[in-house]
């Protein structure tokens, strides 16, 4: 595919971004820390409840705030979408009316191949350029230097210009969904374990035998810090339990497309969705709190879990 996005230099694009949680604040962050000329963005939540936090962040870091997918299409030489894995292909179908011809989207959701492949029918109809991307591993530590690998015919193309703004992509794959795969064949262990580890810890608080269960932990893998990694799966789920359990569903999605069932990738999407409810209802702490998911111990977080059991 030729390429008509009208600037050379990325950071002279209008980069708009299709969600604004947490992954799309800190692409923002870090897209207008290095220089991009306008950064544009819409979420769902903006007229909701939650639009404040989402206002004071752009404000912040001159971030412009669109009302629609289709005035964020009509803007934006580099479409980023990082929505919940649920709204993958509805995303792309937004935003494909207003798609300039030769606009790239770069879909970092984590949604099965069928889905990715959906998205890209709905853009490349449009005449856009669609790459998925998968993220593979949590990117706060990173930001915007997170391992991504990217798939697509147009991704070979992509590649030099994401890193010139900062991304870090690795491998790049002709074909779509093999990056996809790759990310999702991955959260049935990495999400999986999540669940695993809170569901058993929890149980081991309630029994009083934590600490047997940790050293035999230690014991059969020395190489984990088997405590720091509990408190921060707790942390995790705490706080982003919702969209793990959206993943989750695109997993057993993916495992369901080869003709396998999926029971390890449902069971941990209902376990990861059961904390989110939690959390919805309040029972985990306030959310509004600064301190809400950041316990510093795996064990005060299982409290909580425990003490929403006897209410």
């Amino acid at each position: 595919m030729t390429q008509t996005t009208t600037s050379i230099d990325p950071a002279q694009w209008c980069i708009g971004l299709v969600g604004y949680g947490e992954v799309g604040r800190i692409l923002a962050e870090d897209l207008r820390a290095r220089g991009v000329r306008r950064v544009v963005a819409h979420d769902v939540k903006l007229g909701g409840t939650h639009q404040a936090v989402l206002r004071e962040h752009a404000a912040q870091h001159a971030v412009e705030l669109v009302g629609s997918h289709a005035a964020l299409a009509e803007a934006a030489d580099l479409i980023v979408s990082a929505v919940t894995a649920s709204q993958t292909v509805a995303a792309a179908e937004a935003c494909a009316p207003a798609v300039r011809s030769g606009v790239w989207y770069l879909d970092l959701n984590s949604a099965s191949p069928g889905a990715k492949r959906h998205a890209a029918a709905a853009i490349a109809a449009a005449g856009g350029a669609y790459v998925e991307g998968a993220v593979m591993t949590a990117v706060p530590p990173y930001r915007i230097a997170v391992p991504l690998l990217l798939g697509g015919e147009s991704a070979g193309e992509l590649r030099p210009l994401l890193e010139a703004l900062g991304f870090k992509p690795g491998g790049v794959r002709d074909a779509l969904g093999v990056a996809s795969a790759t990310k999702m064949c991955r959260s049935v262990i990495i999400k999986g374990l999540e669940a695993t580890l809170i569901e058993a810890l929890t149980a081991a608080r309630a029994y009083g035998v934590e600490a047997e269960v940790m050293a035999s932990l230690a014991e059969t893998f020395p190489g984990i810090d088997w405590q720091a990694q509990a408190t921060y799966f707790f942390q995790r789920v705490f706080e982003h339990g919702r969209r793990r359990a959206e993943e989750m569903r695109e997993v057993a999605r993916t495992v369901e497309e080869i003709g396998l069932t999926p029971w390890s990738a449902s069971g941990t999407a209902e376990r990861q969705g059961w904390v989110a409810d939690l959390a919805d209802r309040g029972a985990l702490g306030d959310r509004s709190d600064r301190g809400f998911a950041r316990d510093a111990d795996w064990r005060l977080a299982a409290d909580k879990i425990l003490r929403s059991l006897k209410r």
